[in-house]
């Protein structure tokens, strides 16, 4: 499944192009209420996933080209928040001292903080003429980066106490040669694990601020824009709301899939292993 959405992401240009489609609206394909012509919202072949009321535009190339936003943003923001995360947390269980109790504050705070309500305050002050995509994925990156950071950090401090570590720094091993030799090859599972796990989340938060409209702007296609706008039309055109609020649902699910398929894999102490 998570093949599947990402070749139709990446492929939206020869998927819509094989439908006959793009994104502009399409007056002959409603009928005179504004609403889709024919049965399903306007399910045809000429229009896989039917129209869009009032507009036209193809609902199907909206869904396709939402995913390759949906996945841009929880990509890159799983990938910010995976690399703060591993700095900060793995730096803050080895050196300890007052560096781990500042890291742990700052975790602290970060978690507590009602993110939802900044992101949305943030996004009706930002520039419009600053790419959108790339602010939420430094927002939602800088506030993802706690969980990940005290999965290392804890890894970091159980390693630490290890006899081959030990054995390294007792061989002459520096701070910076213990850490990338010893510690960093035993951290790959937990870092691969939090990350799976992460990206959905972060597509189920792209999704929310462009429902409430603190996220990606028109004409930029959005799946939580998508359902916003389709839910005034769900009593007569359900299809407008079915098919981008299904994607959402498939992404999600699997990559929590995948996720936890990964986990039950590297991690010898989860329950999924024999």
């Amino acid at each position: 499944m998570v093949v599947a959405i990402v070749l139709l992401a990446v492929g939206a240009d020869l998927w819509v192009a094989i439908e006959g489609q793009d994104l502009n609206e399409n007056l002959d394909a409603l009928g005179p209420d504004g609403l889709p012509a024919g049965a399903l919202g306007g399910v045809s072949g000429d229009h896989w996933f039917g129209v869009q009321p009032l507009r036209g535009i193809d609902l199907f190339a909206l869904v396709a080209y939402g995913a390759r936003v949906s996945l841009l943003v929880g990509l890159g923001a799983t990938v910010l928040a995976t690399v703060l995360g591993v700095l900060i947390g793995a730096s803050a269980g080895y050196i300890g001292g007052w560096w781990d109790r500042v890291v742990s504050w700052a975790s602290d705070v970060m978690l507590g903080f009602p993110s939802l309500v900044f992101m949305i305050a943030l996004g009706a002050v930002a520039p419009i003429e600053f790419p959108r995509q790339l602010l939420l994925i430094v927002v939602l990156g800088i506030f993802g980066w706690p969980r990940v950071a005290r999965i290392v950090r804890a890894q970091v401090l159980s390693l630490s106490k290890r006899n081959f570590v030990s054995a390294s720094r007792v061989m002459g091993g520096g701070t910076w040669h213990v850490f990338i030799k010893q510690l960093l090859p035993n951290l790959w599972a937990p870092i691969i694990i939090v990350s799976s796990l992460t990206i959905p989340s972060m597509i189920g938060n792209e999704a929310a601020l462009s429902f409430l409209g603190a996220g990606v702007l028109p004409p930029t296609p959005s799946w939580g824009r998508t359902i916003s706008d389709a839910i005034d039309y769900f009593e007569t055109d359900p299809m407008y709301l079915v098919f981008p609020g299904l994607m959402l649902f498939l992404i999600t699910l699997a990559f929590n899939v995948v996720g936890d398929s990964i986990r039950d894999e590297l991690d010898p102490r989860s329950e999924g292993r024999g």
